[in-house]
């Protein structure tokens, strides 16, 4: 009976970390920024990169930016090593809903051009004739 309870516990409690993108993102708000990244979290139940993005003054910003799963990335042949600090990237995808600056990374794009969608299957990529540009 113990086990039961502890197998329940455990469940519910990876479940209640899992998000849906309507949930934390917002899809009418789509982003696209350039700069370096600073850290990377290659575990469940999404990855999560940082950005360093710089503005027009000069001003650095530091971004999170959720991604899928990592297996679910690994089998789309995307490891962790793919995305690796201090590496320039532009990064698209939608803001989060809470104002911060967080967003869900749908699209890297790496100086010599090679592209990876790291966001869930599941998730959208921006239009890029609407995607606003913040920082270079």
């Amino acid at each position: 009976m113990k086990a039961l309870i502890v197998l329940a516990l455990t469940c519910a409690a990876q479940l209640g970390a899992h998000h849906s993108f309507a949930a934390e993102f917002d899809r009418s708000k789509p982003i696209k920024v350039t700069g370096v990244v600073t850290k990377v979290e290659w575990q469940n139940p999404h990855i999560w990169f940082y950005v360093d993005v710089k503005d027009a003054s000069g001003k650095v910003t530091n971004w999170g930016f959720s991604g899928g799963a990592p297996g679910q990335l690994q089998r789309r042949g995307i490891y962790r090593k793919v995305i690796q600090e201090g590496t320039t990237v532009t990064v698209e995808g939608f803001l989060s809903k809470d104002g911060s600056n967080n967003g869900n990374g749908a699209r890297v794009t790496f100086p010599d051009g090679r592209q990876v969608f790291t966001a869930s299957a599941e998730d959208a990529l921006p239009d890029d004739s609407k995607a606003k540009g913040k920082g270079k």
